[in-house]
């Protein structure tokens, strides 16, 4: 959680509850700038402290300043909410294309969220696990984008936007719960120790507990 929560705060969780509460208060174009400030907002602020700058954040970044562009021209919600839903869709396929490749991507966006000694990325089972890991994500955010779509096409604009986060919090939550248990197996089968901790401690395996 120390490590994952603020990058998706900055680029899902506050873009999110910001575009809701000013399309109830300002109307749609101005949920379409409030968003984007506050997602290109916590890009600068990140570069201006010298921080390092989660992949997940520039994807966003750069996805949300598309479709704000977008839907701001043509005024179409639609618009708006579809491209984040083809994007998905399109994220699933990256996942499966990269597995297929033997290059996961998913291992290099696991960097953001957990961060494992680099000798424990290179080791076989480990890479072996991130390959199965991008088949789980594929059908989590294949399944997301279609449930989402089906909403799209049926809800009204404000309750579209509290049903998408509700179907988006579950799955990922879901799918976050089942890859960390995945990967706590994997590491136990291995004879590894898993603790959850703030540092980054050495990569020298440790006795299993009991």
């Amino acid at each position: 959680m120390r490590h994952a929560l603020p990058p998706l705060l900055d680029s899902t969780i506050v873009p999110g509850a910001l575009f809701y509460l000013v399309l109830l208060l300002d109307g749609f174009h101005g949920a379409l700038i409030a968003a984007l400030s506050w997602s290109v907002l916590a890009l600068l602020r990140r570069l201006v402290r010298g921080q390092k700058v989660p992949a997940v954040l520039v994807l966003s970044v750069v996805l949300v300043s598309a479709r704000t562009v977008v839907a701001y021209v043509t005024g179409s919600a639609f618009l708006y909410f579809v491209q984040p839903t083809a994007s998905t869709f399109l994220v699933a396929l990256l996942f499966l294309v990269t597995a297929m490749a033997r290059r996961p991507i998913i291992e290099r966006l696991a960097h953001d969220f957990c961060p494992l000694d680099p000798e424990m990325f290179a080791r076989p089972f480990v890479r072996r696990f991130f390959l199965r890991l991008s088949l789980l994500w594929f059908v989590v955010l294949a399944t997301q984008a279609g449930f989402i779509m089906w909403l799209l096409l049926e809800s009204s604009v404000r309750t579209f936007v509290l049903e998408r986060s509700l179907v988006s919090a579950v799955l990922t939550v879901g799918g976050i719960s089942l890859s960390t248990l995945w990967f706590i197996r994997i590491m136990r089968g291995a004879g590894l120790t898993v603790r959850f901790s703030g540092a980054l401690t050495s990569g020298r395996a440790e006795p299993p507990t009991a």
